[in-house]
């Protein structure tokens, strides 16, 4: 079977009669969460923040669920954060998931005392991309007084962890925002 690129999908789908195209993307929505999520997104007002708290759920389910011990597949958490970035195309809500993501693995360590350097790497880097994502995006007035408070959080924590998110905090804001 030869492998379908861009230019061949575009050509079958300017050959459908509108009403084909129509229910093709119909049958997408109806079909797959994703495309679903993504045009919730885009046309649904309230819909990309509705979309947002779903997979923060997602992340806090893993991390504090309402009954049993928490599984805490950082798979998972991380899986929910790529998922959302093809399914949103709002630079903040991401910015947003991914401070989540860390806000949540730092409340954990909190309450089930230290865990392991694969975990803390996990939440490190995703720090680390949150930030310079914020950075690149220009969204540090909305976003450095969470980045900052992740710090202080992650203080007494085991492995580095801590001096590690201040070494990355004040890389990107100590020049704008001076000292923890």
């Amino acid at each position: 079977m030869a492998t379908l690129n861009q230019r061949t999908l575009k050509l079958h789908l300017k050959s459908l009669l509108h009403e084909e195209l129509l229910d093709e993307i119909a049958m997408l929505y109806d079909k797959f969460p994703p495309v679903k999520e993504y045009y919730q997104t885009r046309l649904s007002e309230g819909g990309g923040q509705a979309v947002l708290e779903n997979y923060k759920d997602v992340i806090r389910r893993e991390f504090f669920p309402s009954r049993g011990l928490p599984p805490a597949r950082l798979s998972v958490t991380r899986k929910a954060v790529s998922d959302f970035k093809k399914v949103s195309d709002s630079t903040a809500d991401l910015a947003d998931l991914m401070l989540f993501y860390v806000e949540a693995g730092v409340q954990f360590t909190r309450e089930f005392s230290d865990i392991d350097e694969p975990f803390y790497n996990s939440m490190e880097g995703m720090y680390e991309k949150a930030v310079k994502h914020i950075v690149a995006h220009q969204l540090q007035e909305q976003f450095e007084p969470s980045c900052r408070q992740i710090v202080s959080d992650a203080s007494h924590t085991g492995w580095g962890f801590h001096d590690t998110l201040s070494e990355i905090y004040y890389e990107y804001f100590s020049t704008a925002y001076g000292e923890l």
